[in-house]
């Protein structure tokens, strides 16, 4: 037996040095030899990583990959270009944030090898947004700013110079090295690309042919992506890359920050394995642009993309169509239905057979693919088709076959009652779908069973890469707010999207009961977000942007019309009007996205301009107004009145949801401090926790936290005896349980106690029921908290309430189930339709000013115009809680006050409704004195009084006309009308027309 001995061991590794020596030169002379020049100059400053690679180039054919650099920030790797080599990296590398990838494969063969070299790095510095924020000017040095432009006119001559320096500067402050190193041609390069991803809405594909005698046979591919997709976005890339058979050279991909979001810059040079032009037009460039912009849309995570688009069953199109189909069908059918209807299980049903959903999408194509001629007869053979090829749907197993059945009818009415859709506008980040509601009736009674009777005008289907959502609206012109559900978890996803239609349409219903005072009918869209897995809050921040971003464009995609029809030639349009949308700021709905849907409506020429949103700059704030408390004060007001207390004078407590930083139940407590002296706080739940106070919280101390601060910032020291504060954000962990914070005041100080998680959401879901109070303000809190099965905790064991009265904040807090049981029990309730209208009825007052007034005029004048909208709100209010109040007492009235303000609702927008239609029948009445009076009633004062203002009336479209006119004669029908003086009005004006006695000699 031979034993090596250190002495031999060393001696052997000093003879391969030497060895390698010579060869080491051999290889480096190669790598001159086979390596794209420019991967000399990116690399430049790692010559101990290029030493390396020229030391051990041969023992690639012995090991995988080849570590020359890996630090903190830098990992480079060499390997030989094998099938599947670059996905393997990227996998590896999901978790962190790469700010610079490039790879490059050597001319030929590794000496020795029978693979070409694949060198690939990966920069591990991603700027942080704010950093960017915060920067002070960059100092470019003027030669390359020179340079640059140089390169500039001379390339890009159709480049906005007056944009140079804002760009070169973000390009700078995220990777000065990079600027430094690079060649001004390059750098111009990513200018270019940069400016025209932002000029094309965020997402930008161009090849050029690449110049120099090397690169003969190469296509350089140019893609540019705002807030791209976080994890496994490179790695899709390559896949869309290899699926249409274009094998990548070299790649060079910049991710920078813009203060706001990342920004995906990428440039690969491919070539292709077979025949055929990726040139601008070319069939290939087609498909190569309408699978990267896909990947906005098509998640790697999603099985459809995994089992049918990678192994090229399915086109990545197809993919995301699938998917929107899935999405659909489930939120439809699951409302009602969880159980036999669950995503899983409409998505085992797409994916048991892929030929119906390939058969679905094709006729999904004959009715909206762009250029089919003979349309309607090859849409119409296909729709047979279709349905035949369901109906007759049968695999043995009769219980699966029923549900799979209904699944896929869903699905063919989705298609048949799609009026239009962005699916064919290739540079789209999300899908729009708007639809007939006829549709409804179409689906079986059983899942609509638990939906408002009442049939909306338009439903509007939403389906993103990270989401799904709806847009519904109850009349032609209509607004409401845009909320966003942040899901954290699969299962949370699931579960929302099961409930997302019925909540959207729930939600847009007492919105519609709820304008009645305006002239826009009610809306609302709800989109959920899927969050899963993202514990860093500006990774959340950069998916919450890019659904809302994406929903938003798709949005105007099909809504930006001309004529009456889609502007964009690409959206088949069967619908073929104008639809005036409003929208309004609503749950995780930040003012940079309202600043952005505003000037990106404007600029892609929606209708409303600014106008599409409320609660921007240009606009009323309903958090530093307090709007919408401003309504709920006085409804509280006028309901305890009715009580027998003073709130103005008499001691009262009041129980409330939603923290002292929320909209509503900030402001309503800003305004019960300011105008009630003897007000007592005694309870106040949000996210962040709990505060109880037996004796109400200290004024002073909720004073300092108030719109500021969660009621987690309250100062426990404060409480009076027996309060106590739970903390839901401070936690820790004891072996495996996890508990909660709570603080108590003992009257001797404060107590500091760890509760475990049962305890906590045991006690914190109790406060809301048991403590009691005259008053209970909801205005916080996710919708149905209280209903069948919880309403009875508000009752004590001998009957009678733990709260005398609810006046609703918050939209949906209570079901209409539990609200009448309450009510029979002696609650008084005012619901949300009508206590917090005036938070609608401002945004309405907004975009009128939007319509009306400049920028700068609104800007200049917005104190006063504010005023003079308050002022209509607290009139609006009051004349609505009066008349529920004098209703209810009127002789022989059986119904509860709930179903009173719906019956008003009913009422005013039964009227609205004749009435709009009647005026669009006559539009000369509009300009008749009386009416034109009736118009001038409907505004501020400061329109009303100033001639200037007034004469611009003639500016607003005509349907606002007609709306404007409608909404105010409807409401003051109700409010200031007195029902047996116009029913005799009316009898008389009857009989005047029709039984008037002819005058003749005889009668004289």
């Amino acid at each position: 037996m031979h034993f090596v001995t250190e002495n031999s061991l060393y001696e052997k590794v000093q003879e391969k040095i030497t060895e390698g020596g010579g060869r080491s030169e051999n290889n480096l002379d190669w790598l001159q030899g086979q390596m794209d020049p420019y991967f000399s100059i990116t690399m430049q400053e790692e010559v101990e990583a290029i030493a390396s690679l020229a030391a051990g180039l041969q023992s690639l054919g012995r090991n995988q990959r080849l570590i020359l650099a890996d630090r903190e920030k830098t990992l480079i790797l060499a390997r030989l270009n094998l099938p599947g080599s670059l996905y393997d990296t990227l996998r590896t590398l999901q978790e962190r944030e790469i700010s610079y990838a490039q790879f490059t494969h050597s001319d030929g063969t590794v000496p020795g090898l029978s693979h070409e070299l694949e060198v690939q790095r990966f920069d591990f510095d991603r700027k942080e947004h704010q950093e960017i924020v915060r920067a002070t000017d960059a100092a470019i040095p003027p030669e390359i700013r020179a340079g640059v432009i140089e390169a500039l006119q001379n390339r890009y001559p159709q480049f906005d110079l007056a944009e140079l320096d804002g760009l070169l500067r973000i390009l700078w402050l995220n990777s000065e090295s990079y600027i430094r190193i690079s060649p001004p041609k390059r750098v111009a390069q990513i200018l270019w690309l940069y400016q025209q991803g932002n000029r094309q809405g965020g997402i930008y594909l161009d090849v050029e042919e690449t110049e120099s005698p090397a690169e003969r046979g190469e296509t350089r591919v140019m893609f540019a992506v705002g807030n791209p997709p976080q994890k496994d976005f490179l790695v899709q890339i390559m896949e869309v890359f290899n699926r249409l058979n274009l094998g990548i050279k070299r790649a060079y991909c910049l991710t920078i920050s813009n203060g706001v979001h990342p920004y995906f810059l990428g440039t690969f040079y491919v070539r292709k394995r077979d025949a055929g032009s990726l040139a601008k037009g070319s069939e290939l460039f087609d498909r190569l642009q309408k699978e990267l912009y896909n990947t906005q849309i098509l998640s790697t995570a999603s099985p459809t993309y995994r089992d049918f688009v990678t192994r090229q069953v399915m086109t990545g199109e197809e993919g995301s169509l699938v998917n929107a189909f899935i999405s659909f069908c489930h939120t439809n059918l699951a409302h009602h239905h969880p159980d036999p209807f669950g995503y899983e299980d409409v998505m085992r049903a797409f994916h048991s057979h892929p030929d119906i959903a390939l058969q679905l999408s094709a006729l999904f194509r004959a009715r909206f693919e762009p250029g089919i001629e003979g349309r309607d007869e090859f849409y119409r053979r296909m729709l047979e088709e279709t349905t035949r090829f369901i109906e007759e749907y049968n695999t043995g197993h009769r219980y699966i076959d029923d549900i799979r059945r209904s699944i896929f009818r869903c699905c063919i009415t989705f298609i048949r009652n799609t009026l239009k859709t962005n699916f064919y506008v290739p540079e789209k980040h999300a899908l729009a779908f708007r639809l007939d509601p006829a549709y409804l009736a179409e689906l079986n009674p059983e899942f609509i069973a638990d939906l408002p009777t009442e049939v909306p005008f338009r439903i509007t289907f939403f389906f993103g890469r990270y989401g799904a959502g709806y847009h519904i609206g109850f009349s032609d012109i209509a607004r409401g707010g845009w909320r966003t559900i942040i899901t954290r978890n699969r299962d949370d996803y699931v579960t929302s999207a099961s409930t997302l239609f019925r909540e959207v349409y729930v939600l847009a219903h007492t919105q519609h009961l709820k304008n009645k005072d305006i002239y826009e009918g009610g809306s609302k869209m709800v989109v959920v977000l899927d969050a899963a897995n993202l514990e860093d809050q500006d990774l959340l921040t950069q998916r919450l942007y890019k659904l809302q971003f994406g929903f938003l464009n798709a949005f105007l995609d099909i809504f930006v019309t001309e004529g009456g029809t889609a502007r964009d030639q690409r959206v088949v349009d069967y619908y073929r009007e104008d639809e005036p949308i409003e929208l309004g700021p609503d749950e995780n709905m930040h003012d940079v996205m309202i600043e952005m849907i505003a000037r990106q409506s404007l600029k892609r020429g929606y209708i409303l301009g600014i106008g599409i949103i409320s609660s921007k700059k240009v606009g009323i704030n309903h958090k530093e107004y307090g709007v919408t408390s401003t309504g709920v004060v006085k409804f509280a007001e006028i309901t305890m009145q009715e009580l027998g207390i003073d709130i103005r004078r008499d001691p009262f407590s009041v129980k409330f949801t939603g923290g002292p930083n929320g909209d509503v139940a900030g402001n309503a407590m800003c305004i019960l401090l300011e105008q009630c002296p003897q007000v007592r706080i005694k309870l106040m739940l949000d996210g962040s926790g709990a505060i109880f106070d037996p004796e109400g919280v200290q004024r002073e101390e909720l004073q300092r936290i108030l719109l500021k601060d969660d009621l987690d910032a309250f100062d426990p020291t404060r409480l009076h005896p027996g309060g106590f504060i739970l903390y839901r954000r401070q936690h820790r962990t004891d072996g495996l349980r996890e508990l909660f914070k709570r603080v108590v005041s003992t009257g001797a100080g404060t107590e500091e106690q760890w509760v475990t998680m049962d305890e906590f959401h045991r006690e914190f879901g109790n406060l809301l029921f048991s403590v009691p109070t005259d008053l209970f303000i909801p205005a916080g809190g996710r919708p149905e908290t209280i209903d069948k099965h919880n309403w009875h905790r508000l009752f004590r064991e001998d009957g009678t309430p733990t709260t005398r009265a609810i006046v609703e904040g918050a939209n949906s807090f209570i079901t209409p189930e539990a609200r009448i049981q309450m009510q029979r029990r002696g609650i008084v309730i005012m619901r949300d339709a009508s206590a917090n209208k005036c938070g609608v009825i401002s945004s309405s007052y907004e975009i009128i000013a939007n319509l009306l007034l400049s920028e700068d005029e609104f800007l200049s004048l917005k104190e006063r115009y504010v005023a003079d909208v308050i002022e209509i709100l607290e009139k609006r209010a009051e004349d609505e809680a009066r008349l529920i109040f004098r209703r209810h007492r009127e002789p022989g009235c059986n119904l509860l006050y709930t179903e009173i303000s719906d019956a008003i609702s009913l009422e005013i927008n039964a009227h609205y409704a004749r009435l709009f239609n009647f005026f669009q029948r006559r539009p000369h009445l509009c300009v008749e004195p009386l009416f034109r009076q009736a118009i001038l009633a409907h505004l501020p004062l400061l329109l009303r009084d100033e001639d200037k203002y007034r004469r611009r009336l003639d500016k607003l479209p005509a349907k606002y006309q007609y709306a404007v006119l409608a909404a105010e004669i409807a409401s003051s029908l109700v409010y200031c009308g007195d029902r047996e003086a116009d029913f005799e009005e009316m009898l008389k004006g009857h009989l005047t027309r029709n039984f008037s006695i002819p005058v003749t000699i005889a009668n004289i």
